[in-house]
């Protein structure tokens, strides 16, 4: 019951989603697993082409041929986001090789939960999540704009519920790159319709994947499936709405940021 409330259903209309994407390209990072993995079995369904980035060189073959088998074109780009140099050199095939672009799902993220009293001598905590959760989507999003906007296409980028609330101790560094993004997507948002792009933010909630699990506070947790969560960004990349926000955020968030200094002694 509580999970149907907080998590209700998600009806992914597919005849609209083949409409939508079939024959398209889209570029896809966290491609190899968890939300981004479901994304491109959905994207193969509905007949896009695709190109997928992630760091496992074998996943990412496997879905690619998945996709010639299913007869979508696809490649793949085997790298770590944080690597600059690499990130640098993506950026630059993509603005040659790919005919058009006309979407960009910006959902590759990196997770880290440490009290700042415990990562006094870990900067490289802080350089792991603004390198994948903030730069590397900025730097891909830079590169697409010309074939976005040839194509009116779409920039969707996955962000966090929790960001719209007081931020929780522990999170500092993932919360502090999430929200950067976020603030770099809404200015996007506004700046680059006049290039007829449109630019998506989804406030994910908590979805068991790879990812959340290695945290044993949230495996009991009710939440999103990976698929489930891939149909939210569907569903939003089909409309020209900004953002996707779960019902139970859109009321609570502000009363939560109302009574902030409560929250924070709570905390």
């Amino acid at each position: 019951m509580v999970k149907w409330l907080i998590y209700p259903t998600v009806h992914l209309n597919e005849n609209k989603a083949r409409e939508t994407f079939a024959n398209r390209w889209v570029v896809v990072t966290g491609a190899s697993r968890g939300i981004g993995e479901a994304l491109v079995r959905r994207l193969i369904a509905a007949h896009a082409n695709l190109f997928l980035i992630a760091r496992s060189e074998e996943r990412l073959t496997a879905l690619c041929t998945e996709a010639h088998e299913a007869g979508c074109e696809a490649s793949f780009c085997a790298m770590d986001l944080r690597d600059k140099d690499k990130l640098e050199a993506l950026c630059e095939n993509l603005k040659q090789s790919l005919p058009h672009v006309d979407y960009l799902f910006c959902n590759a993220g990196k997770s880290i939960h440490r009290n700042i009293i415990d990562a006094t001598d870990r900067m490289h905590d802080y350089d792991r999540t603004i390198d994948v959760n903030y730069r590397a989507h900025v730097a891909l999003s830079l590169a697409l704009i010309p074939k976005l906007s040839e194509s009116k296409g779409h920039i969707i980028y996955t962000s966090s519920v929790s960001t719209l609330f007081p931020p929780a101790p522990g999170w500092s560094a993932y919360h502090a790159s999430k929200c950067a993004a976020n603030t770099w997507y809404e200015t996007a948002h506004t700046e680059l319709e006049k290039q007829h792009i449109v630019v998506q933010v989804a406030f994910m909630p908590l979805v068991h994947t790879d990812m959340s699990e290695a945290n044993p506070a949230y495996r009991n947790l009710p939440a999103y499936t990976a698929d489930e969560a891939a149909c939210q960004l569907l569903k939003l990349s089909t409309t020209n709405r900004f953002a996707y926000k779960p019902w139970w955020a859109r009321i609570s968030a502000a009363i939560a940021m109302l009574f902030s200094p409560l929250v924070k002694l709570l905390y």
